[in-house]
């Protein structure tokens, strides 16, 4: 039978590529009996042929279409297989096999995938029959001298690995897929890869195999960093040992601050507690080790409490009890409970401390000031800074040039030049560069602004790797609900739109549409509201951009209005800071572990709670005299205003927790009552610290100094908005005693409070992202570490209680894209608990944003999921946002057809986009979903 051929050759691909800078000879294959062969990329092309013609026929494999799948199929195959080992290895024959399975199952080859699995296990049972019950002795090189493998050994670090998980992990079945992927000869440090590799493929089965693997993983980066395996029992000493030389080696290579040697490093070395490694699940330790601990020559330096410890050292610098305070910041990064921002992991106690996440820019209207503005870019995102562009203030296609008599070409064609130095200059090597440009709706290049992103037209004017976002005024939005008339202009004429807001906008751009009605104003363009509301949400959905973010809730609402203007919001539009010709905004993140601050009974732990918030606002508001700030302008605002941003991630998982369906008032109850306490917190945070070391400078005039309140400022927004702000205002706080104490002694800092993405540092303690519902409860993960199965633990909890967790309840999530609402036997209950991203109606998202955003002084990262897009649906939920009040939104995420098909009951009503909602026509079908960094996108982890 032809299907043998299969069973045995599937083993290579046609496929040529590989991960950058590997070759595919580093790949090697090993068959049953132990032998090791070459990867051979034609193999599998060639058995998924024959596969064919054993089902179908000669005649009917050599078709165009079978042809066209087999290549399709190899190139899944050799991915799959290749992403599970970016930096070369081996692969076991059976594995190959496995995924030419899957590939041919999920491809809808159900006959040539039946035949496959019987005649696989047909040969099994053969092989059983005849196979010796000895197995082969192997030998392990290590250091260049072979001796017999230790299994013994190799079996008790597996054992100890699974220690204390109880019956959720087995060791010998890890055991048994290390040995099946060993050969004779093999590297001791391969053994060491292969039995990660045996645990990390039963996470599926178990979350618990996560900190399996993640044990594994610890124990080589003991053995790259220590020279040798140490026990977790013993590793306490071997913190305290290798600490002081740890810094000094550090200071040595040129990697870190000469200041950190000298703190008294025995005391921090015994403050080290090597029990937390223990907290990490695979994918948290596994971003730490490839791209957060210090390397020298490409092998690292760091274990993980060094590094909590290292960055917490950096930000204890000024402290006048700095070993105190450095143990204080060890403690709380190191317990998940907060976790600072990426930049600052990055870069904290090292000789160039750039640890700030956000910079924005307001780019003046002259070449001096463009190209400074691209200078300046190309700096601040050399240090990973991520970055926000406000380009209205640049005259419009056709203005007037004075100096050369001629005419402007506009905005765009600058915009190309900021696209590619963002790719040139990618954040030190450690990420990929990432900007957001603003322009404001009533800017005449608005319409081919919207366009930028599009993948027909004229290349040079698409910015194919940049973000974009609409700056919209409130006016705008009230043309659109009134069926009125807009009017485009360029800055040039019209220069201080600009910096107007609220009622003075209004009566100003109501001036100059007089001008235009008297003729005295020449370079404008009239629209529809409507029809321009149109095209952004048509361009929103095709390319997801520009976004969708409203200029006059960000300066009503801002503390700062006194002394400037918000001219944009910053790369993942949760930063609302005033930017100028002379002042770059800056803001520095961290995030609350809102999962870790529930009580036994589900309670939020309000002392608890006090305290990491205390804590972490010491900590960012130290990060703002430690920072090295790569351009001036950056240093004067951030040290004028002192702004930070903290924010919260596992929302969630709280809500899990607590039993709460995201799509429920229960939900949007909790997210206001904790978005209360952490802002109330934080700002009490801030008056304590302005006791202790001053008040910010520009202080005097605030809203603080007025007495009003984030939430006082919905009152501002609704009297300058004339109406349209709907909102909640309910309370639970002592929000009198905390004016009493700002009243007394003021605000150190201007700004305290954002919601960032939490792309990554949210995978690195094992929580959801920020305030995001839940994706979906298992699919693989994709980032610059690679790929990884992420799995719902309160999930496979739950239905491991109701004896539902087995095989065929992980088909079923596979096969339903991690969504539980076609699988009858589970409970509807638990259906409606789970629920995934696509499954939660959009206007839930908002309405929890919209309690949350009365309490914040800056803005959120808010992602809009939305199955079964329709125009209406889209002008519905982005007309409620503003309503609402909400300040911005992020991405729009949209449900591709194939994935809508599956997991929606409702048939049909998901395929394609509808033409009958009174946004217009989107015609184009829902093919694709629209990709965003904290989850889909391996190269932008652009905030944290």
């Amino acid at each position: 039978m032809s299907l043998s051929v299969v069973a045995r050759a599937a083993s290579g691909s046609v496929a040529s590529s590989s991960p950058a800078g590997l070759s595919l000879d580093q790949y090697k294959i090993i068959r049953r009996n132990g032998a090791v062969a070459a990867f051979e990329p034609s193999k599998i092309s060639i058995a998924l042929t024959k596969a064919f013609i054993a089902v179908n026929g000669g005649q009917g494999a050599a078709s165009a279409r079978v042809r066209e799948l087999v290549e399709q199929l190899t190139e899944q195959v050799v991915g799959a297989l290749l992403r599970r080992q970016p930096h070369g290895g081996t692969f076991h024959i059976e594995d190959i096999q496995d995924q030419v399975e899957l590939a041919l199952m999920r491809s809808g080859e159900h006959d040539v995938a039946r035949a496959y699995v019987l005649y696989r296990e047909q040969r099994n049972r053969e092989r059983v029959k005849t196979t010796s019950v000895a197995a082969p002795v192997l030998n392990v090189t290590e250091a260049g001298v072979a001796r017999p493998l230790d299994v013994s050994d190799l079996s008790g670090k597996i054992r100890a690995a699974c220690a204390g998980l109880g019956d959720a992990v087995d060791a010998d079945k890890i055991l048994q897929g290390t040995l099946k992927d060993l050969y004779d000869g093999v590297a001791i440090e391969e053994v060491r890869k292969c039995a990660i590799l045996a645990a990390r493929s039963l996470i599926e089965q178990d979350p618990a195999y996560s900190f399996v693997t993640a044990r594994l993983l610890l124990n080589n980066i003991c053995c790259e960093i220590l020279g040798e395996s140490v026990s977790q029992a013993d590793m306490a000493t071997r913190y305290a040992e290798y600490f002081p030389k740890f810094i000094k080696r550090g200071i040595e290579a040129e990697l870190l601050d000469e200041r950190l040697g000298h703190f008294d490093l025995p005391r921090l070395a015994a403050a080290l507690e090597a029990e937390r490694d223990l907290q990490f699940n695979y994918l948290g330790l596994q971003t730490l080790y490839d791209r957060y601990f210090l390397h020298v020559e490409d092998r690292r330096i760091e274990l993980p409490q060094a590094f909590f410890m290292r960055v917490a050292m950096g930000l204890a610098l000024n402290e006048i009890n700095r070993e105190e305070r450095a143990i204080e910041f060890y403690r709380l990064l190191s317990s998940f409970d907060f976790m600072s921002s990426t930049p600052t992991l990055f870069n904290s106690g090292t000789r160039r401390s750039q640890l700030s996440s956000c910079y924005l820019t307001t780019v003046a209207d002259d070449l001096d000031g463009i190209y400074e503005a691209l200078k300046e870019n190309a700096l601040l995102s050399k240090f990973a800074g991520g970055l926000g562009n406000d380009w209205t203030n640049v005259r419009a296609l056709g203005s007037h040039i004075k100096g050369t008599n001629g005419k402007s070409q506009g905005v765009v064609p600058f915009l190309k030049v900021v696209n590619d130095t963002a790719v040139a200059v990618n954040q030190g090597g450690k990420r990929k560069g990432a900007v957001c440009a603003y322009l404001e709706t009533w800017h005449l290049d608005i319409e081919e602004f919207l366009e930028l992103r599009k993948n027909t037209g004229d290349d040079r004017r698409r910015t194919h790797d940049m973000n974009t976002s609409n700056w919209i005024p409130d006016l705008f939005m009230k043309r659109v609900m009134e069926g009125g008339e807009w009017t485009l202009f360029s800055p040039s004429t019209c220069p201080d739109l600009h910096d107007k807001f609220g009622v003075e906008f209004e009566q100003a751009y109501l001036g100059y549409e007089a001008k235009v009605a008297s003729g005295e104003l020449k370079l404008f363009r009239k629209i529809p509201a409507q029809t321009l509301w149109r095209k952004m949400l048509t361009m929103l959905f095709e390319t997801g951009h520009p976004w969708v973010t409203f200029k006059d809730p960000c300066n009503i609402r801002s503390p700062q209005q006194h002394v400037g203007v918000v001219h944009s919001s910053n790369l993942c539009t949760e930063i609302t800071l005033n930017t100028s010709a002379d002042e770059i905004a800056v803001c520095n993140l961290g995030s609350v572990n809102l999962a870790a601050h529930l009580t036994a009974d589900g309670q939020i732990d309000h002392d608890k709670l006090k305290r990491t918030v205390s804590i972490a606002m010491r900590m960012l508001d130290n990060v703002i005299d430690i920072n090295y700030y790569a351009v001036a302008k950056a240093r004067n605002a951030n040290l004028k205003h002192r702004p930070v941003g903290l924010g919260i991630m596992g929302f969630q998982d709280c809500l899990h927790t607590l039993r709460i369906p995201y799509a429920t008032e229960a939900a949007v109850e909790f997210a206001d009552r904790s978005m209360e306490a952490v802002c109330y917190y934080a700002y009490w945070a801030s008056t304590e610290l302005a006791q202790e070391r001053g008040r910010y400078a520009s202080y005097r005039g605030s809203l603080w100094d007025q007495g009003i309140l984030p939430q006082d400022s919905l009152n501002l927004l609704r009297e300058q908005r004339g109406g349209y702000v709907e909102v909640d205002t309910s309370a639970s706080m002592d929000w009198d005693a905390l004016r009493e104490r700002i009243r007394l002694h003021g605000m150190r800092n201007s700004n305290c409070v954002a919601i960032a993405p939490t792309a990554t540092i949210s995978n690195i303690i094992g929580v959801s992202a920020c305030i995001e519902p839940t994706y979906q409860n298992l699919f693989v993960k994709s980032n610059l570490s690679g790929e990884f199965t992420v799995i719902n633990e309160h999930l496979v909890m739950d239905l491991k209680r109701l004896g539902l967790w087995d095989e065929v309840m992980i088909a079923d999530l596979k096969y339903f894209d991690g969504s539980l609402s076609r699988i009858d036997r589970i409970p509807v209950e638990l259906r409606n608990l789970y629920a995934t991203a696509f499954e939660v109606e959009p206007q839930w998202l908002i309405e929890a944003a919209a309690r949350r955003q009365k309490w914040i002084d800056q803005a959120q990262s808010l992602n809009i999921y939305m199955s079964g897009v329709s125009g209406r649906k889209l002008d519905e939920t982005y007309k409620l946002a503003w309503l609402r009040g909400l300040k911005t939104t992020y991405y729009l995420r949209t449900l591709g057809a194939t994935s809508a098909e599956k997991s929606t009951s409702r048939a049909g009503s998901l395929n394609a986009v509808s033409n009958n909602g009174n946004v217009g026509e989107m015609s184009a079908p829902v093919v694709e979903e629209t990709k965003f960094c904290s989850i889909d996108n391996p190269e932008c982890e652009a905030c944290q």
